[in-house]
């Protein structure tokens, strides 16, 4: 029979052994978002500052955009211009050119009715052998001639009402759709000139100062979307089976009032040496693999704040 010492230090031992394999070392951790305007330009407004709490859409930065509202500007007439060269080539010609072909018709007309005259009177006294065959066939030349004249005048009247050919109009359809287009592009250049928050963040840093040259995709505001924030911690190859997705651990800190729930939502597939950051004597040369939580309440801690986990 062993001494109750004996099964006091295995008890002992064995809830040391637990408790060094039920808690890990790790971390909060953001996921920081950087606010960047997809073009170039000199920073002309900075609405936000560090430390700053903002809600979704809110204004942060404008970059110039003069040259952009000159480009717009510039494609809104052309849209203009070739909307109403379309819009003429289907009405056919204006109404003071119509009017005038009809005038033309009128003095045509009376031409011709003048020249018919002409023609039955000379061909009577040629029948009466008075006027020469010269003078007869000059009569019927000019009642001819009067005569396709007020043809030609009425097709242009009929033509002047028409709209242009079908190809004229399908050209300047096209040239119009391409200047809407051209008009869709330049304003969105203009919109990119000023940037919102993509959704509620504190701002964590700004990048730039007002007046300096920005290359574009390059970050001017640093924000921190409060959901964003999650525990990373550390465990070895032995205990990972104690972990899975889905499953819902306990965090503690030296400034928690009461434990912070969080669930697990990466398991790393690849291990690696125990980080810097919680580096010690007794992990220096563990290899260890990387989890991830996402916390129920991620206001309750802050980036960078050292947690203990417990499964």
């Amino acid at each position: 029979m062993q001494p109750s010492w004996v099964y006091g230090l295995v008890l002992l031992l064995s809830g040391c052994s637990v408790s060094e394999r039920a808690s890990y070392q790790g971390y909060a951790e953001g996921d920081y978002v950087y606010i960047s305007s997809s073009q170039a330009g000199r920073l002309d407004q900075l609405w936000v500052k560090r430390g700053q709490q903002v809600l979704a859409k809110v204004p942060l930065f404008a970059l110039d955009a003069e040259k952009e509202m000159a480009a717009q500007n510039q494609a809104q007439q052309q849209v203009e211009a070739a909307h109403s060269q379309w819009q003429d080539l289907q009405s056919g010609k204006r109404a003071p050119e119509i009017a005038v072909i009809a005038e033309q018709l009128i003095q045509a007309r009376a031409t011709a009715h003048d020249a018919l005259r002409q023609k039955n009177r000379i061909s009577q006294l040629y029948a009466e052998h008075a006027v020469s065959q010269v003078q007869l066939d000059e009569a019927l030349a000019a009642a001819e001639s009067s005569a396709a004249r007020v043809r030609e005048l009425q097709n242009q009247q009929q033509v002047a009402a028409l709209p242009a050919r079908d190809q004229q109009l399908k050209a300047a359809k096209a040239q119009w759709s391409a200047a809407v287009a051209a008009l869709q592009q330049a304003r969105w250049l203009v919109e990119q000139k000023s940037v919102a928050a993509p959704k509620s963040a504190l701002v964590v840093d700004t990048l730039y100062r007002e007046g300096e040259w920005i290359k574009a995709g390059a970050p001017v505001v640093k924000l921190l979307p409060p959901e964003q924030i999650k525990l990373r911690f550390f465990v070895p190859e032995s205990a990972l089976s104690q972990f899975k997705l889905g499953q819902k651990i306990k965090a503690t800190c030296d400034q928690c009032a009461a434990p912070v729930q969080a669930k697990v939502d990466f398991i790393s597939a690849l291990a690696e040496y125990t980080p810097p950051v919680i580096y010690s004597e007794q992990t220096r040369s563990k290899l260890v693999y990387r989890l991830e939580a996402v916390l129920e309440n991620p206001k309750a801690l802050h980036p960078g704040q050292p947690v203990t986990v417990t499964p």
